[in-house]
């Protein structure tokens, strides 16, 4: 079950939770923000209420987890998201990271492999808050091609390798957040798509995820 009830305490954990990944390195304050404003229990089973402002990642089920906030916070500051743009969002899971970038402004398109996770989406009311998040059931390693291209994609589970696709589906210029790595520790890259269709890398700091999947999951 989950709750729809936003409190003054849920509001005042909000603020601390902000407080902590901002002190973690965190300074777009757009970001920051949009977390704020983000009733984050709202994406979790109301049993996890107490404790959902904590900064660390929970189980949403079908093996996945709603990710932590810092986690959350730096994938989404390294984008550098300007209104209006097109975000491709690889594994939807809970979808608060994907209201995230929405609350940022941005046109989102997210993508989830596991169905039962796509369908309980389709059935959460607050979603509809969001107008300009549309969401897909797919394969991640396949992207979105018929709505590309992109302005920027966002892989939200630890990629063994750089899929080549979802590289394609990126307008010249834009830019890929991806933890890569086939171990228990990945490494965040930042990708930028140049004119001949390579893309430039920077290294930035180790995450764990749960793993990037192929094909679809009934």
């Amino acid at each position: 079950m989950r709750t729809t009830d936003d409190s003054y305490l849920h509001k005042g954990l909000r603020k601390q939770l902000v407080e902590t990944i901002r002190q973690k390195g965190i300074t777009d304050e757009r970001v920051l923000e949009a977390i704020l404003n983000l009733p984050r229990h709202f994406f979790m089973d109301s049993a996890f209420d107490k404790i959902a402002y904590e900064d660390r990642a929970f189980p949403i089920g079908e093996g996945q987890t709603i990710s932590q906030p810092y986690t959350v916070a730096y994938q989404t500051q390294l984008l550098e998201l300007k209104p209006f743009e097109k975000v491709l969002e690889i594994g939807t899971g809970s979808a608060y990271q994907a209201c995230v970038l929405a609350e940022m402004g941005v046109q989102v398109y997210t993508i989830e492999r596991q169905k039962k996770l796509f369908d309980n989406n389709k059935q959460f009311a607050y979603l509809k808050k969001y107008p300009r998040l549309k969401f897909f059931y797919g394969d991640s390693y396949a992207g979105l091609p018929t709505y590309g291209p992109f302005d920027k994609v966002i892989v939200t589970a630890a990629a063994p390798y750089i899929p080549p696709k979802l590289v394609e589906q990126l307008k010249t210029g834009g830019l890929m957040v991806i933890p890569v790595g086939d171990g228990k520790v990945q490494r965040m890259l930042r990708l930028t798509k140049q004119a001949d269709g390579s893309a430039t890398e920077e290294l930035y700091d180790n995450f764990s995820f749960v793993p990037m999947l192929g094909g679809k999951n009934s």
